[in-house]
């Protein structure tokens, strides 16, 4: 069992593990953000622009609320589109946001690309050859 245990914190402890759980730690923080970004910020002034429409209350009822033969409450059944318009706009920033990052990844790995590297320092060996090089044209 313990070497188990052992193997499974090897892996865990990896390098990629590791940077996979802070990148959906951080991810699931960014989607907060934009989700309140979208909520908060864009979807009011463009229901304002729209006549006042608040987007979360935008659905189609398919079947009213009722009262069944035992006397309870049915709630109605409604497509709530509102909501999907809010999450599409969500995805779309995120989208965008993610483009923008990946842009940015790939310019400066060619400028790191188009850097020349310096010339390797010679080996022992080389170095060694170099020296009886010299010695013989003397």
């Amino acid at each position: 069992m313990s070497s188990f245990l052992q193997k499974f914190k090897a892996f865990a402890m990896r390098g990629n593990v590791v940077d996979l759980a802070v990148g959906i730690i951080i991810g699931a923080a960014f989607g907060k953000i934009v989700s309140s970004l979208v909520a908060d910020i864009i979807m009011p002034p463009i229901g304002v622009l729209v006549g006042g429409v608040k987007f979360n209350d935008l659905a189609f009822t398919l079947k009213d609320k009722s009262v069944n033969a035992a006397g309870e409450t049915v709630e109605a059944v409604t497509l709530n589109y509102g909501n999907f318009i809010q999450a599409t706009v969500d995805f779309i920033i995120v989208a965008f946001a993610i483009f923008l990052l990946i842009q940015l990844m790939t310019k400066l790995q060619k400028k790191e690309e188009e850097a020349p590297a310096a010339p390797p320092l010679p080996t022992n060996e080389e170095k060694l050859l170099t020296e009886i090089r010299d010695l013989l044209k003397k």
